[in-house]
């Protein structure tokens, strides 16, 4: 049996088209990341990692969880422990991580990063940790450098409606950043009107904008300053993240009952909840449409599951799975609504669960437009469904029910600046899938045509829809 070396320049490629449309093509695109968690402030401070563990480990979620199934312990993961001792604990489970693909996208960061070609084990923890750390010290390892190294030209991070968006606006202003750094403008905290801190969330909206709200009228008005704001700072996108669709109920004066109940301190009910959501997300969605921006919805993921780590620590750490309810219905109506008032802008579906991604696909060519290519996306492979067989199944998908050639690729979806590393994966994937298909005479080997159709998907069709 021929084995490969490990993780070298065929990783993921096991035809010669699959290889020459990675090397000549994918790998040399530079990179659109429309989604991203990273810190504006820490791209425009620039300053230095400490070490190894807070450029890899520090806010990469993935990799907690990970720990903590093979039992860490809790200080060596989120806790106060020395950073090399939460190190060496990732390096001991990393080990043991066959056909994870936590175990593929660290030692891309390791290869594309610092060179690093050897397997992180327990053994060549420390000497990885020593060569490691001594690059960290130079200017070509910091934040913004790391972007460059990548190839990332544009990035979006998103950011609170409340936010002064004062990193994006230093950014702006400094030339010598080469990568575009916009807002992505993340409401959720607005949609949340049956959870504890509301009330004060919309207190300090009305501070903010120099407004007295008492109803949905106010809330809108207000909304749309800020929506303003950040357009003004470069924003073209808003990203909504769903448990589930809210059940479909569009009555404005229901929606406004709903509000006051919530800002006079009363329990608002799963029924109001779900008519002032509602209600929401159309106005909001007439509001991007004006301004041509793209909206993002992240359908599916049930958060916070495990309360006594969410009192100790929080959300977005690692305590987030799959939910399973239904979605077809009123994601259907609440699209059908939007596009009946002329006001359904470019629209990007994320599904985490597998069983929705039929849900999701066909759902994208019930509201397409005939003058705009791919106005409706069906988002890249997220969480759990972000591994070889969901990017697999992905492609497939968009195969089978829309059209790959007009995907807008992929986006980290992440808080490490190590992570753009997962484009690169997605990439392999995407060339050898095609690859694949071309050997079995199911497309023409048109070298000319493929290549168009792996740079658009990589990098010119996000750049299109989004800018």
């Amino acid at each position: 049996m021929n084995i490969k070396p490990f993780m070298g320049g065929e990783f993921l490629l096991t035809g010669r088209l699959a290889s020459q449309l990675f090397h000549e093509s994918a790998e040399q695109m530079p990179i659109f990341d429309y989604h991203s968690h990273l810190s504006a402030d820490a791209i425009a401070a620039n300053q230095p990692f400490q070490n190894l563990t807070h450029l890899l480990l520090a806010n990469d979620h993935y990799k907690w969880r990970m720990m903590l199934t093979d039992g860490v312990e809790e200080d060596l993961i989120r806790g106060n422990a020395p950073d090399w001792d939460k190190f060496l604990a990732y390096a001991r489970v990393l080990q043991g991580a066959i056909g994870n693909p936590l175990y593929h996208w660290t030692h891309l960061e390791l290869q594309r990063i610092f060179g690093i070609r050897e397997p992180l084990n327990e053994q060549t923890a420390k000497r990885i940790w020593d060569e490691c750390n001594e690059k960290l010290g130079s200017p070509d390892y910091r934040p913004q450098a790391l972007l460059e190294r990548f190839g990332v030209r544009t990035i979006y991070t998103a950011e609170e409606p409340l936010s002064g968006l004062k990193a994006h606006q230093q950014l702006i202003n400094q030339p010598a950043v080469k990568v575009r750094v916009r807002p992505t403008f993340s409401p959720d905290s607005a949609m949340q009107i049956d959870q504890p801190g509301f009330a004060a969330f919309i207190a300090k909206l009305g501070e903010t904008t120099n407004k007295t709200i008492r109803s949905l009228g106010d809330l809108l008005e207000a909304l749309e300053s800020r929506v303003d704001f950040f357009h003004a700072v470069g924003c073209r996108t808003a990203d909504h993240r769903m448990e589930t669709v809210p059940r479909f109920r569009l009555d404005e004066e229901k929606a406004d009952r709903a509000l006051k109940s919530a800002l006079s301190g009363q329990p608002v009910k799963a029924k109001q909840a779900d008519t002032y959501r509602t209600v929401l997300l159309v106005k909001l969605g007439l509001l991007y449409a004006r301004r041509n921006w793209v909206q993002q919805y992240h359908i599916g993921s049930l958060r916070n599951t495990n309360q006594r780590m969410y009192a100790l620590y929080g959300p977005d750490v690692g305590f987030d799975s799959v939910s399973d309810a239904p979605i077809a219905d009123n994601l259907s109506r609440l699209l059908d609504a939007q596009e009946r008032v002329m006001s359904l802008p470019r629209t990007i579906l994320y599904c985490i669960n597998p069983a929705h991604s039929y849900v999701v696909g066909s759902m994208i060519g019930n509201f397409q437009q005939s003058d705009l290519q791919g106005k409706l996306q069906i988002g890249p492979p997220w969480r759990f469904y972000n591994q070889r067989d969901g990017i697999q199944s992905h492609l497939q998908l968009l195969s089978n029910l829309s059209l790959l050639n007009r995907s807008i690729g992929m986006t980290a979806d992440s808080r490490s600046f190590a992570s753009f590393s997962r484009h690169e994966y997605f990439r392999r994937i995407l060339c050898e899938r095609i690859g694949i298909w071309v050997s079995y005479g199911e497309y023409p080997n048109d070298i000319g045509a493929l290549r168009t159709i792996v740079r658009d998907i990589c990098y010119h069709n996000a750049a299109r829809y989004f800018e």
